[in-house]
């Protein structure tokens, strides 16, 4: 399947911004499991200095410096990924063992995952979401089924509701009103998987959401979508991640479906905000985001078709994470 995906943003400032420097993820990922065919991206006004580079989880991060009084910032990304699907493999691999595998050992061989394991800013250590796990984490239960039961639960447990959290709402107040947003629902899950001491990371991308005929509505494709990839260590390195979409109970190898497209991985939001910056002036100003997803090729019946959105939620300096 063929996605073009156009992410817009754009900033209006009052007073004018002096000068700034920016940061965005707007490249989506390119390896086995999606393959990147074209993206660009325009930056008005033109930037005085620009560049890429790959960051410590490999995603594509673009730098670019403001130097003279702008009222307005405007970032437009276009992309064309080719995308697939394919079942979460089969994995037989108990649960504790796998965190056995992270436990600390003297000489013990290190495993890059492990990273995944520890806590991050929007994902801290607590004993509320170890409880909230536990049911999921049967003695002896298969990491993947175990992990497909939690993002089941999380589904069935929480409320959608993009008015009843905000970018920055802490993951245990999302977990205690049982609302959110699938920024807080893909927090909720990593705290939880974590807090097993299971690796866990946060993927950042994109969704079809508006249906076909006949065909379910998805939720959480407004702007930005989130949803979490658990690491399963018996699979070969490069199947050992498996990804699920609590947001809508879906999961898969790579993605949770063919209509997913993977922009960023990371610990949590915070390594992988799609801009973020520092400004000299603009004491105000005004975020508006807007996303379309549209598939180039025909499709099966009752495949999904495309969305678009207006104004995303943000926190100031970023452009928000979306649904």
């Amino acid at each position: 399947m063929q996605l073009q995906v156009l992410h817009e943003t754009r900033y209006d400032y009052l007073p004018a911004v002096e000068t700034a420097q920016h940061m965005c993820y707007l490249r989506p990922l390119s390896d086995a499991r999606q393959q990147l065919l074209e993206h660009s991206l325009e930056i008005s006004p033109d930037p005085a200095q620009q560049g890429s580079m790959l960051d410590t989880f490999g995603n594509t991060r673009h730098f670019f410096s403001l130097q003279t009084p702008h009222n307005q910032l405007l970032l437009r990304a276009r992309s064309r990924v080719r995308t697939g699907y394919q079942a979460a493999p089969e994995s037989s691999v108990p649960w504790e063992q796998v965190r056995e595998r992270f436990r600390y050992v003297a000489g013990g061989a290190y495993d890059p995952a492990g990273e995944f394991v520890f806590t991050s800013p929007y994902v801290p250590r607590h004993p509320e979401f170890a409880a909230y796990a536990r049911s999921s984490f049967a003695t002896g239960a298969p990491l993947v089924e175990a992990a497909q039961h939690l993002m089941q639960r999380i589904h069935a447990d929480f409320e959608y509701d993009n008015q009843s959290t905000e970018i920055n709402t802490p993951a245990l107040d999302a977990l205690a009103q049982r609302k959110g947003v699938c920024q807080d629902f893909a927090h909720i899950m990593l705290a939880c998987l974590r807090a097993l001491g299971l690796a866990a990371r946060y993927v950042s991308g994109y969704m079809l959401t508006q249906p076909a005929a006949g065909a379910q509505r998805l939720l959480g494709g407004d702007a930005s979508h989130a949803w979490v990839s658990v690491y399963l260590p018996d699979l070969p390195e490069h199947a050992a991640w498996i990804d699920l979409d609590p947001t809508n109970n879906r999961s898969g190898w790579g993605t949770p479906g063919e209509e997913y497209v993977r922009l960023a991985l990371g610990r949590d939001y915070a390594d992988v905000s799609p801009v973020r910056g520092v400004i000299h002036g603009g004491a105000n100003h005004r975020l508006d985001v807007a996303v379309s997803v549209t598939p180039l090729e025909p499709e099966p019946s009752g495949m999904l078709q495309s969305q678009s959105q207006g104004p995303d939620r943000a926190q100031p300096g970023t452009d928000g994470a979306g649904a």
